[in-house]
């Protein structure tokens, strides 16, 4: 019978919707073999983040909350997942396959010398154990793998499990003790850097426009897929080649090592389609791509398709939107 907890993710007081997906897949292993699942949310002064969780099915939400839990530090964070883990006899912990898991799931897993499968899309029961699948080298394989051991930590695909709707019910909520004299030093939170743009993030936005290697430097990528994006009320994105050049920040990419969305509508500006980038986006409903050359891969996978200088076509393009909405 599993036991899961499942690990929110939030930031700067906003719940990453990226957390209700872990939550269905919790819920769906539940549905099949019993058992129950809590939400875990760390950090301080996260009552509202509290409140947003209530309402999703889980037995309770738990709260570690305190002053050295502001910042979502790796050591620290691992040592209150795996002690909370331990408390509640939990046999799996569940996060989204997000930048914040990604550092902070398989350091708690190594404090409790368990099992660590990433990018999970699909469970299945197989007698008293489960099957997952998981999904490797840029989508083109989807590997079924069974983990050993009393605990197990995943991290799922945010793409793969649809939001579940809200309850009726609201779920208890615990605090958990911090004891925060005990919490590892490793790590120092030195600051942030950040640029507010008002733009949804990629992974949770209805539109998403992204640039490649077409675009010249960082003005000309915020002038034409920046302003195409708000245009649309979407979010940028961005292709490895344009982060490598230092034109975008990483924290935009898209594809195999960035960031993985499927939104509605998908607008490829100037990306030539290398299947690293197309793992990052293949689920997308409707995909539109913008590039002057017609053999170029990202055509084939494209729901619609213009032939067309960037630096020509989306200047147009965002007139006539923005003609549109006048």
């Amino acid at each position: 019978m599993p036991n899961i907890l499942v690990i929110a993710e939030h930031d700067i007081g906003q719940l990453k919707l990226a957390t209700l997906s872990a939550v269905a897949f919790a819920g769906q292993i539940v549905a099949a073999a019993s058992g129950s699942f809590d939400i875990l949310v760390i950090g301080n002064n996260v009552a509202p983040t509290v409140e947003l969780l209530r309402n999703y099915g889980a037995s309770t939400v738990l709260v570690a909350d305190h002053a050295q839990l502001e910042h979502p530090v790796g050591d620290k964070y691992a040592q209150v997942i795996a002690d909370v883990a331990t408390q509640r006899g939990a046999t799996m912990v569940v996060g989204a396959a997000s930048t914040f898991s990604k550092d902070i799931l398989p350091r708690a897993a190594a404090l409790l010398d368990a099992a660590m499968l990433s990018d999970v899309i699909g469970a299945h029961l197989a007698g008293d154990d489960f099957i997952f699948r998981r999904v490797m080298f840029a989508g083109n394989v989807i590997a079924t793998v069974k983990l050993g051991g009393a605990v197990r930590f995943l991290t799922v695909r945010a793409t793969a499990f649809a939001h579940p709707p809200k309850g009726a019910e609201s779920s208890p909520v615990l605090s958990v003790a911090v004891e925060a004299d005990k919490l590892p030093a490793f790590i120092e939170y030195v600051g942030r850097e950040s640029k507010e743009t008002g733009r949804p993030d990629s992974t949770e936005a209805r539109v998403v426009v992204s640039g490649g290697r077409a675009i010249k430097n960082a003005e000309d990528f915020e002038r034409l897929i920046g302003g195409l994006a708000d245009a649309l009320g979407g979010a940028v994105g961005s292709s490895r080649a344009l982060v490598d050049a230092g034109v975008t920040p990483n924290s935009l990419q898209v594809g195999q090592t960035g960031k993985v969305v499927a939104p509605d509508l998908y607008i490829a500006v100037g990306i030539s389609g290398a299947i690293q980038h197309l793992a990052g986006m293949k689920d997308t409903k409707v995909i539109v791509a913008i590039n002057k050359d017609p053999d170029a891969p990202i055509f084939e996978v494209a729901d619609f398709g213009m032939v067309a200088d960037v630096y020509q076509a989306v200047p147009e393009l965002v007139q006539k939107l923005r003609n549109q909405t006048a």
